[in-house]
Parts: C-alpha cells; structure tokens; sequence
C-alpha cells in the first residue's frame, strides 16, 4: 500500500489543492489527450458517409442582363431587349385621353404610318411593361385613355421620361358623358337612367361622383398635368373635327410627332351606316376596315331639360380649358 503516496498516486489530497508535485506530472497530458480526440473524430468523418456536409456559402446568382430604363431615373420600370429585329422601347408619345373622345379611332388611323409602332390593345403600360418591338426611327406609342383623369400618371409619367409628347383627344363633354353611358348600359341593361345618375335628387345638383360626369371636367384634369409638363408638350385634337376631317386631324398629330404626312384623306371615307369614318380598302384587303360594332353605337334619348342642364353646368369648365389650351372647341 506504500505506493498509494508515491508519484502519480491519485487518492492523496494534492488533487484538491492543486499544489502539489501530482498535479505538475498530470497537467501535460490533458492537451495530448485532447488532440487525440479531435484526429479521432477527423479520421472517421474522412470516410463518405460519417461526417455532415460542410456549410457553403451560396455562390452569387449572376447579374441579370441590363434592360433599358428611363434616362437619368433609375426607378423607372424596366422593359427586356427583345431577341427579334429591333426592341422594346418606352413609349415616346402616348394618347392620355380621354375615354369616349375619339382615342380608339386615332390610334387606328395612326397605325397606317409606317414610322409609328403601338400595340391595338390597352397595354398599360405602367402597369405591366407591355410594349411593341420598334426599329431605329420609328416612334413607340401607348394609348390609355385613363391615363388623364388619374392622378397619378402625370408624375409616373415624367418619371419615365420627361420629354414625353402627350396627346389628348377631347370631346363635347356632355355628349361624352352620353356615349359613355351607353357602353355602360350595353354591359349592364338594368343600369338606372342616365338622368338618375347625372343629377342628385331629380334635376337637383350634378353629381361629379359618377366617373362619366367626372371625366368632362378637362380643365381641372389638365391642370394636375401642367405641375409636371409644359403645355408645349400637348397636343389637343378635336373628337368632333377627328369624324368630320379625320384627314386634317391625323396631319395635325403626325406633325406634333414629327412625322411626315403619309396618312391622308385618300386612306378614309365616310361610313353612312355608323356615321364614322372608317379606312379605305388597304392593298392586299378584301374589304374596307372600319372600327368594332361597339363603335357608333345609338345613344339612348336623354330628355333635353338634363342635356340642358349639362351644358349650363360644363360651360365655366369648357371656357377655362379653351383659355388653357389657347383653343376654343365650339362646344358652347
């Protein structure tokens, strides 16, 4: 038992102290011993199998290729290059309004000219980046006629490009608010009369809630889009003058746009029938082509005493927007 007390005996009480010469033999073996541990577990995690796999860090997605954006506006939206001839451009004119003034019909008659490239639909543009392919010289065009009652657009619009040309076809507006509410109630027959929704309490006052009563109100729209573009890049066309001399009209726009007259009055003549004018036979065409059934649609008999009344209440808006625009439209 004599060894119990000897080097490296480990029952003594050196232990707790920690002073003693046990404790100074013992102490080199704890690294040895660690180190033996840690080759251990390496040489089993080194066969397939055994060991979790080691954290990656994920390599970088490459940059996505770069698209056109407005100049000097970073946050403007994006449009793809296109892989065909020619791209996708940010539209360079736009036909901002207004609903039921004519803007369907202009938008047809421009795409005769072999310079100006827009898709036949709606695009919204801002609303989903929806554009034709355009070659070099020709200029991209959107029409949406929503654009000019909606707040906002103005200053989406500068954002895009503030040398944006901006053409708006304007209407009589009470034969507008009339024409609008006959698409409507072509969608929707059990709408109410129109006088019911045109005044509050009978023929009490006009309701500038209801969107088609709203829209005619050109000056104060005009307005929101002066704060962010100069009048000189408007162009104001008669909706009436656009059915009477469509020819003249489209001369007027394409000169606006810098365009070299192409479209004349040998591409129209007059449809009796829709009491429009529609385009003559194209070359290679079996037929002349007029716009859809929906357009020249009859409007429904509106008493005189509510034309009358739309009329009195338009004519202080009508004469600020000729004073505006620098022209009188003849609709008082």
């Amino acid at each position: 038992m004599a060894g119990s007390g000897g080097p490296g005996g480990g029952a003594g009480g050196s232990q707790g102290a920690g002073g003693g010469p046990g404790t100074a033999l013992r102490a080199p073996r704890a690294p040895l011993l660690l180190a033996a541990l840690v080759l251990g577990a390496y040489c089993l995690c080194a066969y397939p199998g055994r060991c979790p796999p080691a954290a990656r860090v994920p390599a970088p997605a490459p940059a996505p290729a770069e698209t056109p954006r407005a100049a000097g506006n970073p946050g403007a939206p994006a449009l793809p290059v296109a892989s065909g001839p020619g791209r996708r451009r940010f539209p360079q004119a736009l036909i901002v309004g207004v609903k039921k003034g004519g803007t369907r019909a202009l938008l047809e008659f421009l795409r005769l000219h072999p310079d100006v490239r827009a898709l036949g639909s709606e695009p919204h543009f801002f609303d989903r980046s929806l554009m034709p392919r355009t070659l070099d010289g020709q200029i991209t065009m959107e029409k949406t006629p929503s654009y000019f009652v909606t707040r906002e657009a103005p200053r989406r619009i500068r954002g895009m490009s503030p040398d944006t040309k901006l053409i708006v076809v304007v209407r009589n507006p009470v034969t507008r608010a009339i024409s609008d509410y006959a698409q409507t109630l072509s969608k929707t027959p059990g709408l109410p009369s129109f006088r019911a929704l045109a005044f509050r309490r009978g023929l009490g006052p006009v309701d500038t809630a209801w969107s088609a009563v709203r829209i005619g109100l050109y000056a104060q729209h005009l307005d929101n889009w002066l704060r962010y573009f100069p009048l000189s890049h408007f162009l104001f066309v008669s909706g009436e003058r656009l059915v009477s001399d469509p020819a003249g009209e489209v001369g007027r726009v394409q000169d606006f746009l810098g365009l070299k007259r192409v479209v004349t009055d040998k591409h129209f003549y007059f449809n009796a029938t829709k009491g429009f004018p529609c385009l003559k036979k194209a070359q290679g065409s079996s037929r002349p082509r007029c716009l859809g059934k929906s357009k020249g649609r009859p409007h429904p008999r509106v008493p005189e005493a509510v034309v009358q009344r739309l009329r009195d209440f338009y004519r202080p808006f009508n004469r600020k927007f000729y004073q505006m625009t620098g022209q009188d439209f003849g609709w008082d």
